[in-house]
């Protein structure tokens, strides 16, 4: 079981920045996806941003490529969700979350962190 805590949200104007960083421990390995997941109020959680531990291949959701960067520290085990101008609509709870290579669900959470981005 891997153990995620988040830190890094907070409130930031529209076209602003933030970094979120999340620290894993316990059983973690080469062979773990860790990501990033959100969830705006009332609206349901979606995918935002995943990382291959092992080769540092990226995934990110359309909305949003191009404003959001996903990176790796892997002598700290840290993995970041940069994020550029941001837009209201970013406004939820962010989760870190993280599953195996090779399946499909992310069954290691984080409590979560808030950003709001305010117009």
């Amino acid at each position: 079981q891997v153990q995620l805590v988040e830190s890094g949200g907070g409130l930031v104007q529209a076209g602003g920045s933030l970094r979120l960083s999340c620290t894993a421990s316990g059983r973690t390995s080469s062979n773990y996806v860790p990501g990033w997941f959100r969830q705006a109020p009332g609206k349901e959680r979606e995918f935002v941003a995943s990382i291959t531990w092992s080769d540092g291949s990226v995934l990110y959701a359309s909305s949003v490529k191009d404003r959001f960067t996903i990176f790796r520290d892997s002598a700290k085990k840290l993995v970041y969700l940069q994020m550029n101008s941001l837009k209201p609509e970013d406004t939820a709870v962010y989760y870190c979350a993280a599953r195996l290579m090779g399946t499909a669900n992310f069954g290691s959470w984080g409590r979560g962190t808030q950003v709001t981005v305010s117009s």
